[in-house]
């Protein structure tokens, strides 16, 4: 029998969803990079921005199936523009090394809480992590380091 693909051994999109939804809670309200951020930029999106929260859920999800192995596809969008990769989604918000850190933190957190097994946990954070150059570009475009 054919090993399960990570997107299976997580359960499935329902399963992927509901930890996205509570990962996406928890991330609005983290000191670091929630609505008490010190960062301007994600202060401003986790209280100015939450009617967007719904559908950025739903991309999560679709993000998470998509690396996962799951039957679904993710593309970057911004609403009325071009798709967009996560540099360019994610640049805006100048995100530090140390802020990404954080949020896989936070994931790392909810994935515990859901009770997601180990390995399945290092599978989704590995995954994860794999974006953090792209995902800090306009930190690091900014301060030049």
């Amino acid at each position: 029998m054919p090993e399960q693909s990570l997107y299976e051994r997580l359960g499935g999109v329902f399963a992927i969803a509901a930890v996205v939804d509570h990962f996406s809670d928890a991330v609005v309200k983290n000191p670091i990079v929630g609505q008490q951020s010190k960062n301007a930029a994600l202060r401003e999106w986790h209280t100015k921005n939450l009617d967007r929260l719904p559908g950025l859920k739903f991309m999560r999800t679709l993000w998470v199936c998509n690396v996962a192995g799951g039957p679904f596809q993710y593309t970057a969008t911004e609403p009325g523009s071009t798709v967009l990769g996560l540099e360019e989604a994610h640049r805006k918000f100048h995100i530090s090394p140390e802020e990404f850190d954080e949020v896989a933190a936070e994931l790392g957190r909810t994935l515990d809480i859901v009770g997601v097994p180990r390995p399945e946990k290092d599978e989704v954070l590995a995954a994860f992590a794999a974006h953090k150059g792209e995902v800090t570009e306009g930190y690091l475009v900014t301060t030049g380091t």
